[in-house]
């Protein structure tokens, strides 16, 4: 057992807690800085940040019970309490106990990595990080979905192949004298014209529906990089702007 001072001055106390947590937070930092270094090295982070969120969980613990003994708390006591009343704690943190294990299934399984394209309930989104609760997707638009582990492991989910996170899609409104064969095949030309672009999967052109106003299509293509996705989607986006512009000079 730690060989901690107690005190009864609640000013040396507060300072003892003010140091420990400061030293708490310093050495998250430090562990934080060390693993994202790793990245340069390797190119599945999941174990990586599986490490760090347990060796983080662990100072955080070692921290608390250092403070509690400083208060003349003794830690053997309170474990045994701790396990006495764990029986009841347990049903109202099921969930969490569930999310905890769930992720450790995930990451030492390797079914989900970071970097991976998956859907689940109706969410579609890259796998940004795998935690000990939750798995936090991102979807097209850069908005962030964290799905509870627990999901994960006991609901059917799909995994797109890789080239599936490269994929852009684009909803287009064409008036109804546009041949949409004919928007097909210039557009779909253009697009093949860009090196970013890649060539297989082929782009294409699909129909979505049809009103009394307008055509809708989507434009779907892969780019290679997946940070180039955005970029593209504006370029492309002004390619069918400039067709749908001239289709409406030549009336």
């Amino acid at each position: 057992m730690m060989n901690i001072p107690t005190t009864n001055d609640p000013k040396i106390a507060l300072i003892y807690i003010l140091v420990i947590i400061i030293a708490a937070s310093i050495l998250t930092r430090v562990v934080a800085s060390l693993m994202n270094r790793m990245n340069r090295f390797k190119k599945d982070m999941t174990g990586i940040y599986l490490v760090r969120d347990i060796i983080n969980y662990l100072i955080y613990f070692i921290a608390l019970m250092v403070i509690l003994q400083i208060f003349g708390i003794n830690l053997a006591g309170t474990l045994l309490s701790l396990g006495i009343v764990g029986i009841a704690v347990s049903f109202a943190a099921k969930d969490i106990i569930s999310n905890l294990f769930s992720g450790i299934i995930l990451i030492l399984g390797k079914s989900v990595k970071v970097g991976d394209t998956i859907e689940v309930k109706g969410k579609k989104g890259v796998v940004e990080r795998i935690t000990l609760r939750s798995t936090i997707i991102v979807d097209d638009i850069g908005v962030r979905d964290h799905i509870p582990n627990s999901t994960m492991t006991n609901d059917p989910y799909l995994q797109y192949k890789a080239p599936e996170k490269y994929r852009v899609d684009i909803i287009a409104g064409l008036a109804l004298d546009v041949d949409i064969e004919e928007f097909r095949d210039h557009i779909t030309k253009r697009i093949s014209e860009y090196d970013e672009i890649l060539k297989d999967p082929t782009p294409d052109v699909y129909a979505r529906e049809i009103s009394f106003k307008q055509s809708k299509v989507k434009v779907s293509f892969w780019v290679k990089d997946f940070n180039s996705k955005d970029k593209y989607k504006l370029i492309i986006t002004n390619e069918i702007r400039k067709y749908v512009e001239n289709e409406g000079k030549h009336e």
